[in-house]
């Protein structure tokens, strides 16, 4: 028999993290993710739960944990689509359709209380944080914030009545493969004379991040679930990411001084965190920061990148996308990173898609965002 439990204590809630490093045990492309950033995540910590209200469930079978979900309120989404929107996230299980079913009906039982009628996921916590199910890409380990998955999970999801909304790609490129045709040389060269790019100020760090939480307003505004980023999830973001991005990672491209564009390479903690088992004691620590600085991470992503919206459907705006990615590439070579995940890109952005796959990028990690009307 299948017992659903809120998680509604430090025990419970434990059970709820520690549960997919069970379930994937025997999965050679396991990560398990660091227990204490994931208590972080679930916790007001956050910085998105200033905006999103959500609960967490695991179902248990035998006196054993089986499965868990999450299901949440961002009023931030509702502003944008409705007072009758909600999300799920965060679903693991074993292949039994009991267990699926079950822990959906408490996630949707949920959200109908709140008043929803349309549930989009899975998101944790949102469409700003991990994306997507996992559908095709098993056997690669994930990029760091980037969710991983068990080949039964599209299936189940759908025999609980949900449809995709739309898909996510993931790229994978080798530095020495990117390359660039005479033709769009050619183009780079000419939008090169009229674009500054520089990377980014440490002393103005604060300031850098809120201009790039800007143009990714703005860029991605039209974009299928798009929810703002806030000024306190860019602030947080950045208190993260100038610990552990080098200052030639992270480039703002200007027209006449004002920003428009930008990118961010981060260095690919999974790589760093994949034997440690989720746990940053007693030696975590110190191998995680050896690791960061002193004997290098060989992979990275690229988990943000933006054009303002008023330069994405002129001729520059690809051209400009290109420039950044080309900026990235001696430093990754300075940093001994040989290649890197472009992550993730919508199946509808045909023009980013285009120009991935022109300069030597290849879609290798699937993923789906379902919906369901209640």
């Amino acid at each position: 028999m299948i017992s659903i439990e809120k998680v509604q204590d430090k025990q419970e809630l434990k059970d709820f993290i520690t549960f997919p490093s069970a379930l994937f045990h025997d999965d050679p492309n396991w990560i398990d993710p660091l227990i204490m950033e994931r208590e972080e995540h679930l916790s007001t910590k956050n910085p998105g739960t200033d905006h999103i209200e959500w609960q967490a469930w695991i179902a248990r079978k035998d006196n054993q944990v089986v499965g868990r979900i999450t299901a949440q309120i961002d009023s931030l989404h509702r502003e944008l689509y409705g007072e009758d929107t909600g999300h799920f996230g965060m679903i693991d299980a074993i292949d039994d359709e009991e267990v699926f079913s079950a822990l959906f009906a408490a996630a949707e039982a949920w959200l109908k209380s709140k008043g929803a009628r349309r549930i989009t996921g899975p998101f944790g916590l949102n469409i700003n944080q991990e994306s997507g199910l996992l559908i095709d890409g098993f056997d690669t380990p994930p990029c760091a914030l980037m969710t991983h998955g068990k080949p039964w999970y599209p299936q189940q999801v759908e025999q609980q009545g949900y449809r995709k909304g739309i898909d996510l790609l993931a790229y994978w490129m080798k530095r020495t493969d990117l390359h660039f045709s005479p033709s769009l040389s050619k183009l780079m060269e000419k939008v090169r004379q009229k674009v500054t790019i520089r990377s980014i100020r440490r002393k103005d760090f604060a300031q850098e991040m809120q201009i790039m939480r800007e143009i990714f307003n703005s860029g991605w505004q039209h974009n299928w679930g798009f929810v703002p980023f806030t000024e306190h999830e860019f602030a947080t973001m950045g208190d993260q990411l100038k610990y552990l991005v080098p200052d030639d990672m992270i480039y703002i491209a200007e027209i006449d001084a004002k920003p428009m564009a930008f990118i961010v390479g981060l260095p690919n903690i999974n790589e760093a965190i994949a034997d440690l088992h989720g746990r940053l004691l007693p030696f975590g620590w110190a191998k995680l920061l050896w690791r960061l600085k002193v004997s290098g991470i060989r992979t990275a992503r690229v988990p943000l990148m933006g054009v303002r919206q008023e330069y994405q459907f002129s001729r520059m705006g690809p051209v400009i996308a290109l420039l950044l990615i080309e900026a990235l590439r001696d430093p990754f070579a300075r940093h001994n990173i040989d290649a890197l995940e472009m992550s993730w890109i919508l199946e509808t952005n045909t023009g980013m898609r285009t120009i991935l796959e022109k300069i030597g990028a290849i879609p290798y990690k699937h993923y789906r965002l379902y919906e369901k009307e209640l």
